[in-house]
């Protein structure tokens, strides 16, 4: 035999010396602690989930699911729990917000996943002085107690004591209390996270605020900064109107209550803005995100949209999650929630009251009926508020010239109104590239197929009267 031969023989021998060396000794010489085994498996399960691996999934989950010992039990709902924390913390720095992602989290899977959800969120934003969470991030961990669970009246938000007790506690709560139904909540509330895509950054994160003088979370409206007590007077009052529109059943009580609340936003909106400009105050534009519900998306992100040009914002939809973010100047973007609010239930209610439809040969033509109803709706309201909005200036332009202003504002006249409008809006379109950049591009319209429904909400909108004028006829 050569000497090339020999060596051959020798690697091989070698290689099983070591081979059998291996297999005599335990692996790595480490037994796994328990903790270790549960973070195995629930590696495994969330991997089979993300695979459609039904049978890994059900074996992984049977395992942790499998109640050996009270130790057992604890250790498998603190891994879960430590998961979710963690996973929740990199959702923010993605750009969610509280509410976004409770509502996101019922959407895909369901309201046993959003209730597990608002848990870890008010249990994290207890750990942030309150000082150094934005008000408004406040507010929505406080509507989330709704969503939770845990009893109504809990003053501390681990209701449920240490996080080896969570899932215990939690499937107490549910309509399915099996320990086997927490832990699978769980792991596929884990799992979603992992898809969450990435969304702009419209709130300072939490802990990275700095409130001074503040000991408790204090509401605030969504625009930047605090609002005045007037401000806080006439938004009630808008909304007080509104909600007398929707639910008022005579139509003519309904256009005078539309009517006066249209008329309160455009003049809070334009005084807001001369306020600003005459005390030196630098506002800058903001975002704000508006969910859009299904059905019919895309029409009515096409009824927001068209508000919000009309308010001299601008829409931009993350269709995926069913989030429209509206960037514009705070009073703006109030009037355009409360609009869109209110026109959007308006539209529901003629629509429905229209009732189902049938075709000739007594086939159901009602969803198309409605989506030609909507987006027709959403055009001719888009060309109504265009028109107020225009109207609501020249009464601005024409109180201003007959008031004589301090000439050391920035608006002095009724013909500095409209150039310094135009600037904001300019400003407004310099904020969305910045939130942006280049990724934005443009969807296709809402289809329109049937033609009954075009001009059935087309009247609808008309009779959604917006100021003191007379309803335009067609």
């Amino acid at each position: 035999m050569g000497k090339a031969g020999r060596q051959r023989r020798q690697k091989k021998e070698q290689s099983r010396q070591r081979a059998r060396a291996t297999a005599d000794r335990p692996a790595s010489g480490h037994v796994p602690s328990q903790r270790e085994q549960v973070a195995e498996l629930v590696g495994g399960a969330i991997e089979a989930v993300c695979s459609g691996n039904e049978r890994t999934y059900r074996s992984s989950l049977d395992q942790l699911a499998a109640e050996r010992s009270a130790e057992w039990t604890q250790t498998v709902s603190r891994v879960l729990v430590d998961s979710m924390r963690s996973l929740l913390a990199n959702a923010w720095r993605g750009g969610w917000q509280p509410a976004e992602l409770a509502r996101h989290f019922s959407r895909e899977l369901s309201a046993a996943h959003a209730a597990m959800i608002a848990d870890m969120i008010a249990h994290e934003a207890r750990t942030y002085p309150a000082v150094a969470i934005d008000p408004r991030w406040a507010d929505q961990v406080s509507g989330l107690r709704a969503t939770s669970y845990g009893p109504a009246t809990y003053e501390e938000p681990n209701w449920w004591g240490t996080d080896g007790d969570y899932l215990i506690a939690w499937k107490a709560q549910t309509t399915d209390p099996t320990f086997w139904a927490a832990v699978a909540t769980a792991i596929e509330t884990v799992h979603l996270f992992s898809h969450l895509q990435q969304l702009e950054m419209l709130l300072p994160l939490p802990g990275t605020v700095r409130r001074a003088g503040a000991s408790k979370p204090v509401s605030a409206p969504n625009g930047e900064g605090t609002a005045s007590a007037a401000d806080d007077r006439m938004l009630s009052r808008i909304r007080a109107l509104l909600a007398k529109a929707e639910s008022t059943e005579f139509a003519e009580e309904a256009e005078a209550l539309s009517a006066r609340a249209q008329e309160l936003m455009a003049k809070y909106s334009i005084d807001h803005a001369l306020l600003a400009a005459q005390s030196g105050e630098r506002e800058e534009p903001s975002g704000r995100r508006i969910p859009v519900d299904s059905p019919y998306e895309e029409p009515k992100g096409t009824l927001l949209n068209v508000i919000a040009l009309a308010n001299r914002c601008r829409a931009v939809w993350s269709k995926n999650v069913a989030l429209m973010t509206v960037v514009g100047f705070p009073a703006d973007l109030n009037a355009v929630e409360l609009l869109f609010t209110s026109l959007l239930v308006q539209a529901n209610t003629a629509m429905l009251r229209a009732g189902g439809k049938k075709d000739e040969f007594g086939r159901s033509r009602t969803r198309a009926f409605r989506q030609s109803f909507l987006v027709s709706y959403a055009i001719r309201i888009g060309e109504r508020l265009e028109e107020a909005t225009a109207h609501a200036t020249a009464e601005a332009v024409d109180e201003l010239a007959a008031v004589e202003r301090d000439s050391a504002g920035a608006v002095s006249s009724g013909a500095d109104l409209v150039p310094f409008l135009a600037a904001r809006e300019r400003a407004v379109d310099d904020a969305v590239g910045e939130l942006f950049g280049g990724n934005l591009t443009r969807g296709r319209a809402a289809r329109v197929t049937d033609a009954e429904g075009w001009a059935s909400g087309r009247a609808a909108a008309d009779l959604a009267k917006l100021h003191d004028r007379q309803p335009v006829a067609n």
